[in-house]
């Protein structure tokens, strides 16, 4: 895959900010409604977002690490890693989305959760649109990161911040279908 960065960064961000607003709207819910579940082993809204709360505090840091030492000129066309593309569209929201392992530190399930994980989502989503727009000074292609499943595996930091907003955007159509499911009247 080929694409400008300028338009891949500027993808990126109008995902990002749609994530944001969507996840701003969660605030009308109660607490009741955001912890729903259809089954014990099913997320709730709130599980969802914890979930990418625990991704972020991964790689929000590590991006801003390697953006703050990379001193490669910025390239004009991004071109993404086998590997990483692959990652990549593996996260992309699907109609029928394939099933994907969670590892036990990611997993949220069962915790009490209220409306402060969406606040932290949400400063997490503001930090990210910061690297987004700051990436723009930086190489997509030569700035590596690490990836959370292994410290050895070195994504491009086009495709690392690809999998990033398209993973929050695959939870975020998993909330959406929790939020179809809420009993009509009420809880």
């Amino acid at each position: 895959m080929k694409v400008a960065s300028k338009e891949l960064l500027a993808d990126l961000i109008e995902r990002t900010e749609n994530c944001m607003t969507e996840a701003e709207n969660l605030y009308t819910k109660s607490k009741e409604e955001l912890n729903y579940k259809s089954s014990p082993h099913t997320w709730s809204i709130l599980e969802c977002i914890e979930h990418l709360n625990r991704y972020g505090d991964f790689y929000l840091p590590e991006i801003a690490n390697r953006m703050a030492k990379s001193s490669a000129l910025p390239a004009v066309n991004f071109y993404a890693g086998l590997l990483g593309d692959y990652f990549a569209k593996s996260m992309l929201p699907k109609e029928k989305p394939n099933k994907m392992k969670t590892f036990k530190d990611k997993n949220p399930n069962g915790l009490s959760l209220n409306k402060t994980s969406i606040e932290r989502f949400l400063s997490q989503q503001k930090t990210l649109l910061e690297l987004l727009h700051r990436a723009k000074g930086v190489n997509l292609n030569k700035t590596k990161t690490a990836i959370s499943i292994s410290k050895f595996i070195k994504l491009r930091l086009g495709d690392t911040f690809r999998v990033v907003v398209y993973h929050n955007q695959r939870h975020l159509v998993q909330v959406n279908n929790v939020l179809k499911q809420l009993p009509l009247s009420g809880l």
